[in-house]
C-alpha cells in the first residue's frame, strides 16, 4: 500500500511526501504535526510539574507539603530533603544546605522559572541548562548508585544510573533541541524577542 493510499496520513505531514524525501535531511527526520502537538503536550506537562511542585511547597497543599511546612507559613523547601541525604558522596555537604535561605530561594526560584518558561514555551535553553544542573543535584542527593545508606540500610534505590532525575533532564534538553515552544507556546514570539541574545532561547 502506497502513501496516497492512506487515508490522511499525506495531511498529516507538513510537507508532501515527494518534497519530504527531497528536503529532509540525510539521516531523515521530519517533524510532522502529530509529532510537533504530543511534544507541545509534554512540554506543557514537564512544565506543570514544576510549577505544581513550586505551588505545593509554597502553599502545603497537603500532598507532598503539609499546611504546617508551607513556605509561606516559615516552612523550609529544602529542609525536609536535604536534611534526610545519607547516600553518596555529597551527603554531608547537602545536609549541611538543608534549611539555608539561600538554597531555599535559589530552588524555588529554580521551579518556578522552570516551570513558568517551558509550559509558555520561552526560554527553553534557559531552562534546559538550569533544570539539568538541579535535577543532577537532586540525583546526587539520592545518589542511585548506592545499594545501601550510611547506616547500613538499603537504599531503596531501583536503577543505579538512570531514575527520574535524569530523565527529567533528558526531556528538558529534548524540548530545546527541537523548538518545542513553536507549538502551543509563545516561542516563535519569544525568538524575536531574544534575537540578539539565543541563549534566551
Amino acid at each position: 500500500m502506497s502513501i496516497k493510499d492512506q487515508p490522511g496520513l499525506t495531511e498529516a505531514m507538513q510537507v508532501p511526501p515527494r518534497d519530504a524525501a527531497e528536503s529532509a535531511p540525510a539521516h531523515g527526520a521530519v517533524m510532522t504535526p502529530t509529532a510537533a502537538r504530543l511534544i507541545a503536550v509534554l512540554r506543557i506537562a514537564t512544565g506543570l510539574a514544576f510549577l505544581w511542585a513550586f505551588l505545593d511547597k509554597t502553599f502545603g497543599w497537603g500532598y507532598a507539603t503539609t499546611s504546617e511546612q508551607a513556605w509561606i507559613n516559615g516552612g523550609s523547601p529544602t529542609r525536609g530533603f536535604l536534611s534526610g541525604v545519607d547516600v553518596g558522596p555529597m551527603a554531608s555537604t547537602l545536609r549541611s544546605w538543608a534549611g539555608d535561605a539561600w538554597a531555599d530561594w535559589l530552588f524555588m526560584a529554580g521551579l518556578l522559572g522552570i516551570g513558568v518558561a517551558v509550559t509558555v514555551g520561552i526560554g527553553l535553553r534557559l531552562s534546559a541548562i538550569t533544570g539539568t544542573v538541579m535535577m543532577l543535584l537532586m540525583w546526587a542527593a539520592e545518589w542511585p548508585l548506592d545499594r545501601f545508606t550510611e547506616a547500613g540500610e538499603p537504599s531503596r534505590s531501583t536503577n543505579p544510573i538512570i531514575d527520574y532525575h535524569l530523565l527529567y533532564a533528558l526531556v528538558l534538553i529534548v524540548l530545546a533541541a527541537v523548538y518545542a515552544g513553536n507549538t502551543w507556546g509563545a516561542g516563535r514570539q519569544w525568538a524575536t524577542v531574544a534575537r540578539h541574545n539565543r541563549w534566551l532561547l
